[in-house]
């Protein structure tokens, strides 16, 4: 099984783009896509769940708080990514096409990284 991925509200389109014209046969979706316009961080972490698909986001001010907090009440999530905003689109799609091409789904679960550097935010349990 592949790695899905499930932008949010705040991701630039042009990310998802750029994913879907390099590799076709990744499944990313965008938020409108999806029916998550305007849907807050907690609700968007619990619907990337029960689709099972890895939540990228550019909201690391947040998002990495609402993601700790699902963890902590025992909720899982098949993982976050967390994309700088100022960060360059090329970059950004290499990284998630490495990680879609070399990792199984279950190396990202419950764990959230940053892109396009690939580092570990570490959660204490």
């Amino acid at each position: 099984m592949s790695i899905r991925f499930q932008a949010d509200n705040d991701l630039k389109f042009a990310i998802v783009k750029a994913v879907r014209r390099r590799e076709p046969a990744i499944d990313s979706a965008s938020a409108h896509e999806a029916g998550l316009e305007g849907v807050g961080d907690p609700e968007l972490l619990e619907r990337a769940a029960v689709a099972n698909r890895v939540l990228v986001s550019h909201d690391r001010r947040t998002m990495l708080n609402h993601f700790r907090d699902r963890l902590a009440v025992g909720k899982a999530s098949p993982g976050l990514l967390v994309v700088s905003q100022d960060a360059p689109i090329g970059p950004v799609v290499e990284s998630l096409m490495v990680l879609w091409s070399v990792s199984d789904p279950a190396e990202l679960r419950d764990q959230a990284y940053h892109l396009p550097s690939l580092i570990r935010h570490v959660f204490p349990r």
